[in-house]
């Protein structure tokens, strides 16, 4: 088990898009613990966080046929970057629904990754939504 969870790891998609990352040791936080605490520093992403890393993934395994349809998912944050980046890479068009009390920052964040935004006061995706081509901001 142990043996195919690491060949997993090492063959994952994943490095196509995301960087790899070092671990930093947290003084303070091991000392609390009374134990040696690592972090993944996943914020020196592109995105600025490891959502990029399970949203190219689940992307990157998607047949070409599903994948030429394109992708869209609910987010207002790290997530749907990851979304928009990892679409873009695959070649894919990304649309990230996004709730009216987004930041501006993070909208254009997401546009800048190639995401399609759509602002709704509701950001509840509903399968009506997810088969009908929209076309947002």
């Amino acid at each position: 088990m142990y043996c195919d969870y690491l060949v997993q790891i090492l063959t994952a998609r994943v490095y196509d898009v995301a960087q790899e990352t070092p671990l930093e040791f947290a003084p303070n936080l091991s000392q609390r613990l009374h134990n040696q605490l690592l972090l993944k520093r996943e914020d020196m992403q592109s995105v600025f966080s490891f959502k990029l890393r399970g949203a190219y993934n689940k992307m990157a395994y998607l047949s070409r046929d599903l994948l030429q349809k394109g992708v869209i998912a609910a987010s207002a944050g790290n997530h749907a970057q990851g979304v928009a980046l990892g679409a873009r890479q695959l070649g894919t068009q990304a649309i990230i629904v996004m709730p009216v009390t987004t930041p501006q920052v993070k909208i254009d964040a997401v546009k800048a990754r190639g995401g399609i935004v759509v602002v709704m006061s509701s950001c509840t995706v509903t399968p009506t939504m997810i088969h009908t081509p929209t076309r947002g901001s």
